[in-house]
């Protein structure tokens, strides 16, 4: 049968990109799959959002016989090239059937479109970017995914190493329980967090959400300070952080969107979102309209799981001793909410300072996700 590549251009093309994984996962053969909103993934491809004022894409759709088997985004960050001095492109919203001929000849496409713009090597899957979701799950597949991470099957792996791609870097996950009797925070830790908390005179306050675009300026500094030395962090502008912040505003809950002061100067701040996961695994169609939207706003106040979504503390309040408050703070303010636990995730595979405490804890990794890179050459890595 032939397999034919195209590019994504049509406005039917651009639905078709959206709609594949409805047509390649299913609940019975892929029960751990939630499908997402079809219009979060429009939004992230949509070129009119400020990430692509210094950025561009190409989206490619395999098709074999008329029916669309496969499908990848290339993209080119120039604001990461910038800020890296380096010539790298990305990939991403890679879906597939599993076969290992249809992946190759999305990779190649995607290649040749990154290798036309003088970027010599190619790293993903980031959807568009590593400020949004990133990561192939490599382990932890048995596990329901959290809100806005990635899931994807054992075979996507094999397929993307088949196709030249090595691994780069691994995000890892950590699971905080709340809710079990039998998990406390060992008392050593609670300590230490006390004697910390006195000597460095640290605080906590919530968000104030009636103060929305005053408490934004201060989270964007923090955001762009805390990640400037994480392993591919690319700054974001004010505008693309205001509208990623509009966009989570309706999901927050007060409590457990916090700030850190230090005299009153912002230390840090900690974003834990609401599992809407479990929502959303109702939404099959993955339509807000005409029940899925009021599903989200009636779901919210009986979710009792989070995701961890942000950890930023600025360079000069970085120590040893800052994690463990940013820890047991969660875990005070979850306990007292009733909450069942929330996970960490997205660390960086090296992150010691924050990884550290979390041992410390007792608690152990229970998901990876991999970023991949290879050459955009045509004899590959």
């Amino acid at each position: 049968m032939s397999l034919e590549i195209i590019t994504a251009t049509s406005r039917r093309d651009l639905g078709r990109f959206v709609d594949l994984p409805w047509q390649i996962y299913n609940e019975r053969e892929h029960p751990h799959w939630v499908p997402p909103l079809r219009l979060t993934v429009l939004d992230a491809l949509d070129r009119k959002k400020p990430f692509y004022r210094e950025a561009d894409r190409e989206l490619f759709l395999a098709v074999r016989d008329g029916r669309v088997v496969g499908r990848i985004a290339a993209i080119e960050n120039r604001a990461h090239n910038t800020f890296h001095s380096d010539r790298v492109g990305f990939w991403g919203f890679l879906e597939s059937i599993d076969d290992q001929g249809v992946v190759d000849r999305l990779f190649a496409a995607a290649r040749q479109w990154l290798a036309a713009r003088g970027l010599d090597m190619m790293r993903g899957p980031v959807m568009p970017s590593t400020n949004y979701d990133c990561g192939l799950l490599i382990d932890g597949f048995d596990v329901e995914p959290t809100f806005m991470t990635p899931w994807n099957p054992p075979s996507y792996a094999t397929m993307v190493e088949g196709a030249g791609q090595t691994k780069a870097k691994d995000l890892v996950a950590y699971f905080i329980p709340m809710a079990d009797g039998s998990f406390e925070l060992p008392a050593s830790f609670v300590a230490f967090a006390d004697r910390a908390r006195a000597k460095s005179g640290l605080t906590f306050r919530d968000l104030d959400l009636s103060r929305f675009n005053d408490e934004l300026e201060l989270c964007w500094d923090v955001y762009n300070s805390a990640w400037e030395e994480n392993w591919g962090f690319v700054p974001m502008t004010k505008d693309e952080f205001i509208v990623m912040a509009k966009d989570l505003k309706p999901l927050l809950i007060p409590q457990f969107a916090f700030m850190a002061e230090v005299n009153g100067k912002p230390a840090g701040f900690m974003l834990i979102v609401p599992d809407f996961n479990q929502v959303l695994k109702r939404i099959r169609n993955g339509k807000l309209f005409p029940t899925g939207a009021i599903k989200l706003l009636l779901g919210k106040s009986k979710l009792r799981s989070g995701r961890v979504m942000a950890l930023g503390i600025k360079k000069e309040f970085r120590t040893r001793a800052i994690f463990p408050l940013f820890v047991h703070e969660s875990f005070r303010r979850g306990r007292a909410y009733g909450a069942v636990g929330a996970e960490a995730s997205w660390i960086l595979e090296d992150n010691e300072l924050l990884l550290g405490p979390l041992r410390a804890i007792g608690l152990k990794e229970y998901r990876r996700w991999r970023i991949y890179e290879g050459s955009t050459s045509e004899r590959g890595p």
